[in-house]
């Protein structure tokens, strides 16, 4: 079942939106991986502190992850749609006028460092100092809104409307409304007990690829991505915790999470034959940082639903079995580093090498 307009139901005008929004996705996704990733990895070491590299079994489904918050790790959550969510979708997607991107609403907040030196226009994508805008926004409370701007009629523009956006829609609520979606309920979450109704929430967990019952913006991304099935247009969100140490993004394709690595002089000199690459090429487009005598590169791992995620076939109800897993390791990629024009992706096993 798909929720969002796939590309060939589209208009023409629809399609050239889509594809506008998916350069510009590309772009922001190589920000956010740089900030939330390589950018905290610096913080750690102006701290002289160990990074604490995220470990295989880690990024296994249904792994536990250690509690342990860090300092130095940067959080943030930030929802990025095709198009602009309807007023009538404010009651659980808290975006108003108070915390619109405005220079007085920028100006009140204390949190702020020189919102006096913002410009109205560094809100929009395509200013050459939106991301110097995000850098300032990024790391307050909540979420930030980026969307496009309903009032752009002759061209589509997006830009960071809304600040301090809280995800207000009930946990039960989320999973309940994919429960339906994937005919293990009819109606009611409860309609099967209570037993069945807590197996329910733990598995809406597992299909974002989360462990049971994690906080702050790591939940309300994955109620966020939930919730904005109602919109039929894609939805990106994405989401830093200073405990998983990932970049996490949930879109139209599914969760992947991506993670700073270790490799060996040796592990990167194969990398690099097995990709018809010399070493030294491998390097400079591929290794963000060095540790002692080891390369640091970025890893992405992308999870695949299982049959027990996705909606049968012929519709009708099922049974849940919580023992079955709902999602499986699908691509495993070497990144290149952001900015890098040339290069793409490599595909390197790592989770179960």
């Amino acid at each position: 079942m798909v929720y969002w307009g796939v590309r060939e139901a589209l208009s023409h005008a629809n399609r050239l939106r889509r594809s506008y929004y998916e350069l510009l996705r590309d772009e922001l996704d190589q920000f956010i991986v740089e900030y939330g990733l390589i950018e905290s990895y610096q913080r750690f070491v102006e701290c002289d502190i160990p990074y604490p590299f995220v470990e295989k079994r880690e990024l296994k489904p249904r792994a536990l992850l250690p509690d342990l918050e860090y300092e130095q790790q940067r959080a943030f959550l930030v929802i990025f749609v095709e198009d602009s969510i309807p007023a009538t979708h404010k009651k659980y997607i808290r975006f108003f006028d108070v915390n619109r991107t405005t220079k007085t609403n920028l100006l009140r907040s204390r949190s702020l460092p020189l919102a006096h030196e913002l410009d109205r226009y560094h809100k929009h994508l395509e200013s050459a100092h939106f991301f110097n805008f995000m850098r300032v926004v990024l790391p307050m409370d909540y979420a930030l809104l980026i969307q496009r701007d309903p009032a752009s009629q002759t061209r589509d523009r997006y830009s960071l409307s809304h600040f301090h956006v809280r995800i207000d829609w009930p946990i039960a609520d989320a999973a309940e409304d994919m429960a339906r979606q994937l005919r293990y309920i009819s109606k009611d979450l409860y309609e099967k007990g209570d037993k069945h109704a807590e197996d329910i929430q733990k598995k809406f967990f597992e299909y974002y690829g989360l462990p049971v019952m994690v906080g702050g913006r790591r939940t309300a991304a994955i109620v966020a991505a939930q919730y904005l099935r109602r919109i039929p247009c894609i939805c990106t969100i994405y989401a830093g915790s200073s405990e998983s140490r990932a970049v996490i993004r949930i879109c139209e394709r599914g969760v992947s999470k991506t993670v700073l690595i270790k490799l060996t002089a040796e592990e990167s000199a194969q990398i690099a034959d097995a990709n018809s690459m010399g070493v030294r090429s491998f390097r400079k487009n591929y290794v963000v940082a060095h540790h002692h005598r080891e390369n640091i590169c970025l890893f992405q791992v992308t999870y695949f639903p299982t049959e027990q995620a996705r909606p049968p076939d012929d519709g009708k109800l099922r049974e849940l079995k919580p023992e079955m897993n709902w999602l499986t390791v699908g691509r495993q990629q070497i990144l290149p580093r952001p900015g890098v024009w040339r290069y793409p992706p490599f595909a390197l096993n790592v989770i179960y090498s």
